[in-house]
């Protein structure tokens, strides 16, 4: 089956995300669009994604709990769990690699954690967009030990990705699947890296707003709407 989706949201939990990116309104705002699957993914971790999937459940759309991870060497991976009690053994793995930096809300933004209620809950003492001690090379192997899959965010952006940051992709490299920004950046991509045609490409929105979020322009094939068949599917790349 295929499913539209849009697998790198950020909520009102990364600092840069919008105060109206809450888990209600995220899930809400995929439904009115007409996406079938998302993924909640802040900055360092997933403390919002119980809540968006509750929603998940209230708006029929399928939600995949995970984060967007910041390597030691700034680059930006998307994480990806079939279950959340993976996800948040993950989260609190990675907690404990964060840099322990306090964030200043009034530069930086706000780091609000709610409940399925829309309520907030608590707010993240330490800034959330801080690269943690874990080495992208290490990231495979580490996320599979907590039974997901990770792929490398907006590869083709030229801040925070794994081109712009390292500058080549480690030739023992072994994610499946690649997230472009613009997908008129792949042939180029390409061409100049033979790595990513094994790869799915995804095109994701990287959303901090509510209308940033994706339309339902592009599909993954995947044998069931269950999390774990759709973890699956990222992981097989092409093939």
């Amino acid at each position: 089956m295929n499913l539209t989706y849009d697998l790198h949201i950020h909520s009102c939990l990364s600092p840069c995300g919008d105060d109206d990116m809450t888990p209600a309104n995220i899930v809400g705002m995929a439904a009115v669009k007409g996406l079938d699957l998302i993924a909640l993914t802040d900055h360092n971790s997933c403390k919002n994604c119980p809540a968006a999937m509750v929603w998940g459940e209230e708006y029929n759309v399928i939600v995949l709990p995970g984060m967007e991870l910041c390597t030691a060497e700034e680059v930006h991976a998307v994480c990806l769990f079939p279950k959340l009690d993976y996800a948040m053994d993950f989260d609190a793995y990675v907690y404990k690699k964060l840099q322990r930096i306090e964030n200043n809300p009034e530069i930086f933004g706000k780091q609000q954690i709610l409940n399925a209620q829309e309520q907030i809950t608590e707010t993240e003492p330490y800034l959330l967009i801080n690269s943690t001690d874990i080495s992208f090379d290490s990231l495979w192997e580490l996320v599979q030990e907590f039974h997901g899959v990770m792929f490398p965010a907006h590869i083709d952006k030229t801040a925070n990705s794994l081109l712009s940051n390292l500058g080549f992709i480690p030739p023992d490299s072994k994610f499946s699947c690649a997230e472009l920004h613009n997908l008129d950046n792949l042939h180029r991509l390409q061409k100049e890296n033979p790595y990513l045609e094994s790869c799915k490409i995804l095109c994701n929105s990287d959303a901090h707003y509510l209308e940033d979020i994706k339309e339902p322009y592009h599909t993954i094939d995947t044998k069931s709407s269950n999390l774990q068949n759709i973890i699956d599917s990222l992981q097989k790349g092409i093939v």
